[in-house]
């Protein structure tokens, strides 16, 4: 044995051929910095042998390296700069002493090899991969750039252009396809990577792979011309400008810290990576999008805890309701192999339900992401039939109709009498108490809400409400099921609007009473859409939602949460649902829907609404209508999580994000607090405490700000 850590070993196998293992505790092996530690001990045990020749890296996982550890991150950013910057250099210098072994080395690559695992396979003179790996550097996803030497190694393997839109990008690549572009040397089997890795490994031991050239090109300036260097930063440039806009740092660091470094060896463009990685480590961004990893990875494993509890497996599936939400249900539960009824009384229904399958997977085969046999059987998935017969072997039934307490309490009485005594029922409703419904029930144990996101098939969110009598054992399942359709369950409480709905709507009443004050919807929505970073403004997104929907919608919370979400007088959404304009579904809302002569679709403010809302438009502070939509959502957030509708901070974060589109920059609602400050945050919204019980902080979220505390302690 050359070397024995916790995390990698190092052993001499064959005629001076060292292998290097990484296998840590746990599940995967990830850049800790015990691994960091580990990984300099063993480059001064190396060095030390003067038998060895060369050296393979491999892993006795199913993957290669994930990365860094992403949960020291907070900790260390929290550190000074220099700090920070003595840490990442530090880090950075092992992966140099490791490429200055004074042989040839060769990394073996299975599954995924991304961020640190990634720059570690860049480190070794030479790359094979088996057909399994995965390998990119996806720092920029968590608001950072490579930190040990990915901006560095990578531009002088595969080119500039190509590394930057590795990095700016952080997608990771196929086997084949990082061996289209250089990053590796050799694809091959599973069972034959090893093999693979020590026969390459001889031959540059033998001299037949001037590994040493390699070698010498990882360490000197890029090879670029003064016209090259230009075209190529400036392209890279415009790209990342148009792409990841002004809220997203970290892929403008990377493009200018390459475009400095071009000219540099090594030991000058790993500093400048150095200083880069640092400044971003301290950006709003990256604390941001760090939150939103280590919520995501809060969510998902509570749902693979609860998906182990699942009794039942869903076999068989019924979507009752077949317009656009019920064929969108109806594909994804098909299109990830679960056999679907989906039934309703009209023909009319199933063949616009159907239509939306098919629409779907005609784009998704356009684009070369489904083909033919994956568009007949989830075709064939799909069972529409007129009859309550059909849906008696149904493991799981996802009622979809019209949001009318009525109609759904009587179609969830009659869906009970027809299926099979264990079988679950839920329904997709947006904001109709699951308790009420339940009423309809003989057994409500059996019953729980199943809230999709339009479009079905892009929105990643379901929020799973959990009634007064619902069961455990009915959670577990139906979390599972969410689990096996790809969407990302969230389990919440009964109340009015659930959890995203609840808290949306408090966000459209500060925007109606905008309007009634003199703003103009176009300019708030490029205020919220540019400034702020939501996907669409709040009169654009009223208009997808639906006018008419979001106006019965707002019935349904003022009768819910009277004491906060009572209709507001002369509210402009009523004035236009009453004219008729309903939104994108009809063309017209508070923008006319139409298409250019190229048959592209456009939106045109609509002088219509302006009409109807008929009040002196003034000019208003970009701040001011941050504000007076903000403080609205974040209160009705605070208040579900003191009331218990939702688990915590992380959740709430990950239920937005998912569910409406909460810029990813942001954190999260929550994480936009904490980066505000809750003691700024209470003082802005007392400033505007006069606009009504909406913009009220509760006692609870004055006490966190008074003493200190965080939501994401809690």
């Amino acid at each position: 044995m050359i070397y024995q850590g916790k995390s990698l070993f190092a052993s001499l196998i064959e005629d001076g051929i060292a292998e290097v293992v990484f296998d840590a505790p746990g599940s995967v092996n990830k850049f800790d910095q015990q691994t960091v530690n580990e990984l300099e001990e063993l480059c001064q045990a190396l060095r030390a042998h003067s038998a060895i020749k060369g050296a393979v890296v491999r892993s006795a996982k199913g993957a290669f390296i994930v990365g860094a550890d992403i949960t020291e991150f907070n900790a260390l950013f929290a550190l000074e700069d220099a700090e920070v910057q003595a840490w990442v250099a530090k880090t950075s210098q092992v992966f140099d002493h490791f490429e200055d072994l004074p042989f040839p080395t060769v990394a073996a690559i299975n599954g995924f090899a991304l961020g640190g695992g990634c720059e570690m396979t860049l480190a070794c003179d030479l790359r094979v991969a088996d057909t399994t790996a995965r390998i990119g550097l996806p720092e920029v996803k968590l608001g950072l750039m490579p930190g040990f030497g990915g901006t560095v190694r990578l531009p002088r393997v595969i080119g500039a252009d190509n590394a930057l839109e590795w990095m700016t990008t952080g997608r990771d690549r196929k086997a084949q396809q990082a061996l289209n572009e250089g990053a590796i040397d050799a694809v091959v089997a599973p069972e034959k990577l090893r093999e693979a890795a020590l026969g390459t490994l001889k031959q540059a031991i033998a001299g037949k792979i001037d590994w040493q050239g390699r070698r010498q090109q990882k360490k000197s300036p890029l090879h670029l011309n003064a016209n090259e260097s230009m075209m190529s930063f400036a392209t890279a440039k415009a790209m990342v400008a148009a792409q990841a806009g002004k809220h997203y740092p970290a892929p403008h660091m990377m493009v200018d810290t390459v475009a400095k470094a071009a000219s540099m060896d090594r030991d000058g463009a790993l500093k400048l990576e150095n200083q880069g990685f640092v400044k971003l480590a301290k950006t709003d961004a990256a604390t941001a999008q760090i939150g939103i990893f280590t919520a995501d990875q809060l969510v998902k494993g509570k749902g693979k805890k609860a998906a182990k509890a699942a009794s039942k497996e869903i076999k068989q599936a019924a979507v009752l309701g077949a317009g656009i939400m019920g064929g969108g249900i109806a594909y994804q539960s098909a299109v990830t192999g679960t056999p679907t009824v989906m039934k309703d009384i009209r023909q009319e229904a199933l063949e616009l339900g159907l239509n939306e399958a098919a629409k779907i997977l005609g784009k998704g085969m356009e684009r070369g992401k489904v083909d033919a046999k994956t568009l007949a059987k989830t075709l064939n998935n799909i069972v529409p039939s007129l009859e309550y017969s059909a849906i008696k072997g149904a493991d799981i039934v996802i009622e979809a109709v019209v949001e009318n307490p009525k109609v759904k309490g009587a179609v969830l009485k009659e869906t009970e009498q027809a299926v099979a005594a264990d079988a679950i029922i839920c329904s997709n409703t947006s904001t109709i108490s699951i308790n009420s419904l339940a009423e309809s029930l003989e057994h409500p144990e059996r019953f729980c809400g199943m809230h999709f996101f339009n479009p079905v098939h892009k929105m990643p969110l379901v929020e799973i409400i959990r009634g007064e009598k619902t069961s455990d054992e009915t959670i577990a399942n139906v979390v599972a099921y969410s689990l096996k359709m790809g969407k990302t369950p969230i389990v919440v409480n009964d109340c009015p609007g659930f959890l995203v709905n609840r808290v949306l709507f408090p966000y459209f009443a500060g925007f109606s009473q905008l309007l009634l004050d003199g703003a103009d919807f176009v300019a708030v929505d490029k205020v919220m859409e540019k400034i702020f970073g939501w996907p669409m403004g709040p009169a654009y997104l009223l208009d997808v939602v639906g006018i008419d929907t979001a106006d019965h919608a707002a019935d349904v919370m003022a009768a819910g949460i009277p004491e906060r979400m009572q209709r507001i007088g002369n509210d402009p959404i009523q004035h236009l649902y009453k004219a008729g304009r309903l939104g994108q579904k009809n063309g017209k809302g508070f923008y006319n829907f139409g298409v250019d002569k190229r048959g592209k679709p456009i939106k045109e403010a609509a002088a219509e609404a302006y009409e109807l809302i008929n009040i002196p438009r003034k000019e208003m502070e970009s701040e001011e209508i941050i504000a007076r939509l903000m403080i609205p959502m974040v209160n009705e957030s605070v208040r579900c999580l003191e009331e218990g509708i939702v688990a915590s901070a992380a959740e709430t974060d990950m239920a937005l994000l998912y569910g409406l589109g909460f810029p990813p920059f942001r954190g999260g609602v929550f994480r936009y607090l904490e980066t505000m400050g809750l003691g700024n945050f209470v003082a802005l919204a007392d400033k505007y405490a006069h606009l009504g019980p909406i913009y009220q902080v509760t006692d609870g979220l004055r006490e966190m700000a008074a003493s200190g505390n965080s939501y994401f302690g809690q």
